[in-house]
């Protein structure tokens, strides 16, 4: 028999700052992903150039990129195939594994890469960085560092 136990609703305090929290993630998501419209992608394009460009040889296994960008390996497929099309990546076989599969990052993807990254970081400086003093900015990766330690070690428990 299950035990009841008392939910430990919110208080007017943790509600405001939740929803707070909530509002900034949804709309400074919805602003970079429009400053990234004119160049044709999207923030799941972007996360995975970036994540391409900054690997080794800017190739990772698609099962690594699909956790790093925390993406079902059946999406990622579909995000790759498209990515593909534009020319950004190209799919390779891992001579390890026959089975495995490498996500690279094609030429065309690294000069798209240069060429959006300083569009994307003055996006970032603009909706977010710039609106915070340095003392602000430190206390908030304080604050947020626990949280994002709690969720990784819960992402293998998944």
């Amino acid at each position: 028999m299950e035990t009841e136990t008392a939910t430990r609703w919110l208080s007017d305090a943790e509600q405001c700052a939740w929803r707070t929290h909530l509002d900034v993630s949804r709309l400074l998501t919805h602003q970079l992903e429009k400053d990234l419209q004119p160049f044709g992608l999207t923030m799941n394009d972007y996360e995975i150039l970036v994540n391409l460009s900054e690997s080794d040889n800017q190739r990772m296994r698609m099962s690594d990129l699909a956790a790093a960008t925390l993406q079902s390996k059946s999406r990622l497929s579909h995000q790759i195939t498209r990515m593909e099309t534009a020319g950004l990546v190209q799919r390779t076989h891992c001579e390890s594994d026959r089975r495995g599969l490498f996500a690279v990052l094609t030429e065309h993807g690294g000069e798209t890469m240069r060429k959006v990254a300083p569009h994307h970081v003055e996006s970032v400086r603009q909706h977010f960085i710039d609106l915070l003093s340095p003392e602000a900015l430190s206390d908030l990766h304080a604050a947020l560092t626990p949280i994002a330690e709690h969720l990784r070690g819960k992402r293998g428990k998944l």
